[in-house]
């Protein structure tokens, strides 16, 4: 009789070695991408794309174990079902104590929304497989329309290279660096929303008319938003609270710029501060901060030698031979170290592109992510640009302020938000 063969595992890559040690009931590390359509979705048609595009991503049915050193991610044939919306956006996905799967895919009228665990992926690597399930399901749902068009979904990058580690592929021994140690950055302070709650603001923006404003300042619309959102938080601090910096981290993939076809993590952290008294206080002051600050840490040099330092400590002997048992407090202090350092988050996704027999169904993407603090996440599909607000805090101040910026250069922002029992838009210039 043939043995049974041991499931295959894989190391955590070294950007996701940080969340299993991290994760709480206040932050799951989970992040969601949306899909509103033109029509009601069918449950059955997105099941079936689902479990062709898990065909396609198998190492996305991994679950998390927990090993003598390391957390790692063990292949599974565990089976994921489709269902309607039922808690709250980005719950917990990890469970020590149970061996799940890290993804959750729900529907909600013409909505779909697929969450996942930030462990397994990051998110250009789960947009990658969201988009795969979108083009699938759309081919399944309009099948006399769309029959004869091959859109390429099977011949894409071979399994080996989706589940390829970047860090260790990319990884070369330095000479010993210290890191730099950042001043303690603005924290912001306040009331905060029940555990497992996640208050949550949508703007949506005519891509344009946005780019158009960003290109008055000079900037990128990732420089100009993170402009903006510098100065809303510090429309909020006291005089003796703006000593501080107040420093936004922004995700960088680094697949623009180290080759990589991975769909796991492969991102690195940049954070971008600006001292109100020292470094200007007007929005044009501030953009133009945060533009030279892009230009000197966006550079492919700095960004691989932060990344060889960071995956240097994993790569000692020390860190090889300690038990987890050990690793996992030490993780946790490095985590609040770097919390410290931070005030709040922006992620621009970009430009989500889909086939173009597609787009005429698809009304638009969103992302957002858990946060124990505040975070932007934003994309774009076709001429709309989606930014959504996730915050952790009752008080919807900076949010307000941010907003009201872009409305008084003349942009039309249409809100919605969950701040409400009843759902329903709100205006850009209303108190939030």
């Amino acid at each position: 009789m043939r043995q049974k063969q041991p499931p295959a595992w894989r190391r955590l890559d070294n950007a996701a070695k940080i969340f299993p040690p991290t994760s709480s009931r206040r932050d799951p590390k989970v992040f969601r991408f949306g899909c509103e359509l033109f029509e009601p979705v069918r449950p059955a048609l997105l099941q079936t794309a689902l479990d062709r595009t898990l065909d396609q991503f198998p190492f996305y049915r991994s679950v998390l174990k927990k090993g003598l050193f390391w957390y790692y991610l063990e292949d599974s044939d565990r089976t994921l079902s489709v269902h309607k919306e039922n808690r709250p956006p980005c719950s917990a996905l990890y469970l020590a104590d149970k061996k799940s799967l890290l993804l959750d895919l729900s529907y909600f009228g013409r909505r779909i929304n697929l969450e996942l665990y930030h462990a397994l992926a990051d998110g250009a690597g789960a947009l990658r497989f969201f988009r795969t399930l979108i083009s699938r399901y759309l081919l399944l749902a309009h099948e006399e329309e769309l029959r004869g068009i091959d859109l390429n979904l099977d011949t894409g990058s071979p399994e080996e290279e989706l589940s390829a580690d970047s860090f260790s592929r990319y990884f070369e021994r330095e000479k010993k660096q210290l890191f730099s140690h950042e001043p303690h950055a603005y924290r912001i302070r306040g009331e905060q929303m029940p555990l497992g709650s996640l208050g949550i603001i949508e703007a949506r923006i005519p891509v344009g008319l946005l780019l158009d404003a960003a290109h008055r300042y000079g900037a990128t619309l990732t420089e100009f938003l993170t402009a903006v959102l510098l100065c809303a938080i510090h429309g909020g601090m006291s005089a003796r609270e703006r000593r501080r910096p107040v420093v936004i981290a922004i995700p960088v993939n680094l697949r623009a710029y180290f080759p990589s076809e991975s769909a796991r993590n492969f991102f690195e952290i940049v954070n971008i501060g600006h001292r109100f008294p020292v470094d200007g206080e007007t929005l044009e002051a501030v953009v133009a901060h945060v533009k030279a600050a892009f230009s000197e840490k966006l550079t492919p040099e700095r960004l691989r030698r932060r990344m060889n330092q960071l995956s240097a400590l994993e790569h000692t002997l020390l860190m090889r031979l300690v038990p987890l048992a050990y690793k996992d407090p030490v993780l946790r202090l490095f985590n609040w170290l770097g919390e410290r350092e931070i005030t709040a988050a922006f992620s621009n996704i970009g430009k989500i592109q889909m086939p173009p027999e597609l787009t005429s169904y698809i009304r638009l993407f969103d992302a957002f992510v858990s946060t124990p603090r505040i975070q932007i996440c934003s994309c774009s599909f076709g001429d709309e640009f989606v930014l959504t607000f996730t915050s952790a805090f009752l008080t919807t101040d900076i949010q307000r302020r941010f907003f009201r910026t872009l409305s008084s250069l003349g942009l039309p922002v249409e809100l919605s938000t969950n701040l409400y029992s009843d759902e329903k838009e709100v205006n850009a210039d209303a108190p939030l």
